[in-house]
């Protein structure tokens, strides 16, 4: 590959990864006031939107790009997505930015846990030891048998739970369907979704937050945008080590902007988690 293709492809990964913590700020910025519900649907929404004019124009036609042999497995995804979206914003207003995206960094481990029950692969036994050290960081981080453990520190992990179902079955689909497919039905399938739920819970937004929920759409328009152009340019397994740098942004928001705290045991137990996470990246580019 190009090294300026490789170079490219890094600056719009990390690009897309700031524009996800931006994305995540506001959304907890809009959470702290809004019913978590009413935020996601409008962005989704505008999500929906966005997929559906990016489906007609690069995508060869809306019909086109929708055709699939696994239509409930597409819906499914899309839901367990928009799902594990609204818990990971209310996760942000139960523990801040910081601690719910350290717990969350464990999603790429539990997609190798997971890689061989869903997709039955084979996973070897560095990478299933890597998957183990993982969990000693989420627990030292969760500290369950401490005093400062609270049942919302399981929130985030939830999310992580469901976010590697839905890599995983991301992987599945995309044994039969391209990307721009598996791409058009998470934005309509979630936004279908969410709609029939959120106009129970819908809260009124007044002032000047509609700007900023505007912002949000933005954000998340930008980062699919910037994430999809990373890996146009660089395949998957030069770019997804710089995915850890949303961490890294989300805790500097959270330090600077919300004045989040961070102590010894979360930076131990998030330097365990990374660590292992990116020796199961580079095992299973080992093992192609």
């Amino acid at each position: 590959m190009d090294k300026k293709n490789v170079r490219l492809g890094i600056i719009l990964m990390l690009a897309a990864m700031l524009v996800f913590a931006i994305q995540d700020g506001i959304s907890r910025q809009l959470a702290d006031t809004y019913n978590v519900m009413t935020v996601v649907m409008i962005r989704y929404w505008f999500f929906a939107a966005f997929v559906v004019a990016w489906s007609h124009f690069r995508g060869g036609g809306i019909r086109k790009v929708a055709r699939t042999t696994q239509p409930i497995l597409q819906i499914f995804r899309g839901v367990l997505l928009v799902a594990e979206i609204c818990v990971m914003v209310f996760a942000y207003t139960l523990l801040g930015l910081i601690e719910s995206h350290v717990v969350f960094a464990s999603y790429p481990l539990l997609v190798i846990a997971l890689s061989g029950p869903i997709l039955r692969e084979s996973v070897g036994w560095r990478r299933w030891l890597a998957v183990g050290v993982g969990f000693i960081g989420v627990v030292i981080i969760l500290r369950p048998a401490s005093d400062v453990f609270t049942l919302e520190a399981l929130v985030p992990l939830l999310g992580a739970f469901m976010f590697a179902i839905y890599s995983l079955l991301t992987r599945y689909v995309a044994r039969k369907d391209r990307a721009m497919t598996s791409f058009f039905w998470t934005g309509i399938s979630g936004m279908v979704a969410i709609s029939f739920i959120a106009p129970f819970y819908w809260t009124p937004m007044v002032g000047n937050d509609w700007w900023w929920m505007f912002a949000l759409c933005i954000t998340g328009v930008l980062g699919h945008f910037l994430l999809i152009k990373a890996l146009e340019v660089a395949d998957a397994a030069t770019t997804q080590p710089f995915a850890y740098f949303h961490l890294v942004f989300a805790a500097l928001i959270g330090l600077f902007v919300f004045n989040e705290s961070i102590d010894s045991m979360i930076i131990v137990g998030a330097s365990i988690i990374i660590a292992s996470g990116l020796f199961t990246i580079w095992r299973s580019n080992v093992n192609k």
